[in-house]
């Protein structure tokens, strides 16, 4: 109880002492919590991205499934995650075969689920088309994960048998309000997806936001597995027979029984068995090995990439918050300073050193608390802020980042270590003092000199911080500038970009590529376009297709020379002059160029240089098979292109082959481009009508314009500019309030000795320099000191720089002298202040 009543006892006593010094107080609190909120929001997010489990029961227990081998491993086609690499290939993909076979062979995990993220399908709903983005999931999938629906039920077994024999959909919490407003009757009701009526069966539970906790993008409609086959027959990775490419993700609860050595043992004689007992493995080929990793986030074999940038964003946000404590711990030293004779009182009449300690540290962590409290407040106010940030500007949806126990856990703790780590050291140099010292009338001046001494080297160590940051944020932002700076190759100003989907139901092949054609003509006989074309690939939008490239009269590549490989689009006959992009040699492309006329090809300028140096390429003729038999695969090159940027703009220019889509096999998904000088307001209308008049069910996708397009692979290059330049102006801002405070606080501390200068004959202007020399010696060991840190870390985010070195001069050169610059100005006040003191006044009260 004593315990107790001391310490309320001493915060009845920090309450008191804070109301006294308000504006102290208030400067405290105000850095400290917009550090600690900085540091919450940034937190946020990473537990968003990579420490979030899924919501479902037991989440712990669930395993996700990865196959391993070099690069002979027989998985040469899959739709997922992973590399297939020079001597490691690591990857999360099945095939449908593989995984039945594997399902029946298990005997060390629960029963194993499949699942695949199918991206966005059209749905039409009272008949107004739109899309939503689905899942496709194996019968036993909502029993396995153990997901109660809050309306009706999940895909049961009996939905998932031969293809089309469950014509049935759970939709999502989201899915049901936005498009049913929340009624309790949507189930039963009919949508259409794709060519397909489905029925809804059940609403899922709002927690649950898909197999993939880390990813922005929550699926809408849940189908069974065997469904895919039906809404896209035909199409290469929907061929639940087709043993070929492997696309489907695996995972499964664990037996508290099997470790991970055994499990993974275990599955991969399982896997060989199935793998044989399925497919033939061609000469060389070499079998890969099952890993067994945590799944409790679900498939999150991608965020991994996210790690090494979140966690940067994480160290320089603590460097943020140390900067903070560094400040106020500076502060505290000084107001210990002012204190010194209160402390020698009390401790006079009895108080400890310990006593003293305690009570100036409950003081501190009063102030962090407060902090705290006000920074919890602005994370959870701006913990949307980065995916605001890296959200597209044309793709729906919410991803909302949650306050959970880690994120309060987060902040109590960084909220704790600040109090104490600002507050320690002026409450132990306070408990330092001599009593007879302190006690004794004018002696304040005999040690003024040697206390300013801590304060002067925590100024220094801020300005190594603060130039730290801003160096940092400089290399970011001049990365950005460097990146809005490049020539894309085309003319991206008033060019409108929307995708569309073909129902494989209603548009087989060929009808899809004639479907497509269609659409061209509309959009192109609309009032103010001045030109249209179809792709296969949008230009600069952070992926590529690309496949093998044989020259004829080249030799037949082995497996061991591996061959050459080439990016491609589809295209119609008007991309070139739409997009505007030169011809340098031969023709571009054209609407007589149809599936009966001899099939050709426009090159660009790299592919030119890599396959026909110093010769001229027109009428040369390749194909992207290596089977010497298929004759009727040759493609003749009537033109050669300027070099355009093809998946971003990071990126060299790759070798890259233009075909017309009008003599592809199929394609049933396009991207077009519209170029009009009209206002996207205006056009949309229009662009949106012409396609409803080909086909009323088929909406337009991912409506952008190419300059947002372009936009969207900057993201995470804006997205840092945008954080480290807040975080160096921070930088700045505390950087110089430490060195006011310093610099006034050494100015009065000093007045006595400037007060017997002036009357010895010193100037003015000797005085006021005599401070601004100080002030630019700690200035300057702070600036070398952070210069030589920036130097010694900056390989560490090398690599998410462009056209930018990391000893870049520009960037820390204008970082060091705008540092030295606020520096200066920032003790330009006390400089001034020292230089008008009246020797006489300043005697009189010595």
């Amino acid at each position: 109880m004593k315990m107790v009543g001391n310490l309320v006892q001493d915060v009845r006593y920090a309450v008191r002492q804070l109301r006294k010094n308000q504006g102290f107080a208030c400067v405290v609190v105000a850095s400290l919590a917009l550090a600690i909120g900085v540091n919450t929001t940034i937190f946020s997010y990473v537990n968003r991205m990579l420490y979030m489990r899924l919501g479902l029961p037991h989440a712990g227990e669930l395993r996700l499934l990865s196959l391993r081998g070099d690069e002979h491993m027989l998985v040469h086609s899959f739709s997922g995650n992973g590399s297939i690499g020079a001597h490691d290939s690591h990857l999360d993909a099945f095939s449908y075969p593989v995984y039945q076979e594997l399902r029946k062979r298990n005997t060390v995990l629960g029963d194993l689920v499949a699942f695949n993220d199918r991206g966005s399908e059209s749905v039409t709903l009272d008949g107004v088309a739109r899309t939503a983005s689905a899942e496709a999931v194996s019968g036993n999938f909502y029993t396995v994960m153990q997901i109660r629906p809050e309306l009706g039920r999940g895909i049961l077994p009996g939905d998932d048998g031969a293809p089309g024999s469950g014509s049935v959909v759970v939709i999502s919490d989201r899915f049901w309000h936005s498009a049913f407003g929340g009624a309790r009757d949507v189930i039963g009701k009919v949508i259409r997806v794709g060519a397909t009526p489905l029925t809804i069966v059940g609403v899922n539970p709002p927690e649950y936001i898909g197999a993939q906790a880390g990813s922005p993008a929550v699926p809408e409609l849940y189908i069974p597995l065997s469904l895919a086959a039906v809404l896209n027959p035909g199409r290469g990775d929907m061929d639940l027979a087709g043993p070929s490419l492997w696309w489907l993700q695996v995972m499964g609860r664990v037996r508290p029984e099997v470790s991970k050595t055994q499990a993974e043992a275990a599955l991969s004689v399982a896997l060989n068995a199935a793998v044989r007992a399925t497919t033939t493995l061609e000469k060389d080929e070499t079998m890969p090995r099952v890993v067994v990793q945590d799944g409790s986030r679900g498939d999150d074999f991608g965020i991994a990439e996210l790690a090494k940038p979140t966690y940067i964003l994480m160290g320089l946000a603590g460097l943020v918050l140390l900067l903070a404590c560094a400040n106020i711990a500076n502060l505290m030293l000084a107001r210990a300073t002012v204190r010194q004779r209160e402390m020698g009182v009390r401790m006079a009449l009895g108080a400890g050193r310990a006593r003293i300690l305690r009570q100036l540290l409950t003081e501190s962590l009063l102030l962090a608390a407060i902090a705290g409290v006000c920074g919890l407040s602005l994370g959870y106010t701006s913990r949307n802020l980065i995916p605001a940030l890296m959200k597209s500007g044309w793709e729906g949806g919410e991803f909302n980042v949650p306050f959970d126990w880690r994120v309060f856990g987060f902040t109590a703790a960084i909220t704790l270590t600040a109090g104490v780590v600002f507050g320690l050291a002026p409450a132990w140099r306070a408990t330092r003092v001599e009593l007879n010292t302190t006690l004794k009338e004018g002696s304040r001046s005999a040690t003024r000199s040697r206390k300013s001494r801590g304060g002067k080297a925590l100024v220094a160590f801020q300005v190594m911080l603060s130039t730290l940051l801003v160096m940092t944020s400089a290399l970011f932002v001049r990365t950005i500038t460097k990146l809005e700076a490049v020539d894309p190759g085309f003319r991206a100003k008033g060019l409108m970009l929307f995708s569309v989907s073909l129902p494989a139901a209603e548009y087989p092949a060929p009808k899809d590529i004639a479907g497509l054609y269609r659409i061209e003509a509309a959009l192109a006989a609309v009032p103010g376009v001045q030109g249209v074309t179809a792709s296969s690939m949008p230009l600069v939008a952070g992926w590529q297709s690309s496949g093998s490239f044989y020259v004829e009269g080249a030799p037949v590549p082995t497996k061991e020379t591996q061959g050459d490989y080439a990016s491609f689009a589809r295209v119609g006959g008007s991309f070139f002059s739409t997009m505007s992009i030169p011809i340098l040699a031969g023709r571009g492309l054209n609407d007589h160029d149809t599936e009966t006329s001899p099939h050709v090809a426009v090159v660009n300028q790299a592919l030119a240089q890599r396959f026909f140096p110093g010769v001229n390429p027109i009428g040369r003729r390749f194909r992207t098979s290596y089977d010497p038999k298929d004759a009727a695969e040759w493609i003749e090159i009537v033109g050669v292109c300027a070099n355009s940027h093809y998946q971003s703009l990071k990126e060299e220019t790759p070798r890259t082959f233009f075909t017309p889509y009008r003599q592809a096999k199929e394609m049933a998904d396009a991207t077009y481009m519209v170029r009009s000088e009209l206002p996207a307001a205006v056009l949309l209308p229009a662009l949106r009508h012409a396609v409803q008049q080909v086909d009323a069910n088929l909406p337009m996708r991912n409506i952008r314009t190419q300059q947002e397009q372009i936009d969207e692979t900057m993201q995470q290059e804006r997205m840092f500019a945008t954080l480290t330049a807040g975080f160096g102006l921070l930088a700045l801002v505390l950087a110089c309030v430490g060195v006011y405070g310093i610099m006034a606080y050494t100015v009065s501390q000093r007045t006595n000795e400037i007060g017997i200068r002036l009357a010895l004959g010193a100037w003015r202007g000797q005085i006021g320099g005599m401070v601004l020399r100080e002030a630019s010696w700690i200035a300057g060991a702070g600036v070398l000191l952070g210069l030589a840190t920036t130097l010694l870390l900056a390989r560490l985010v090398q690599a998410m720089l462009f056209g930018v070195k990391p000893y870049d001069a520009v960037s820390l050169g204008g970082s060091s002298l705008v540092l030295l610059a606020m520096a200066l100005l920032a003790s330009l006040i006390p400089a001034v202040r020292a230089a008008s003191i009246d020797p006489m006044e300043a005697l009189r009260n010595e």
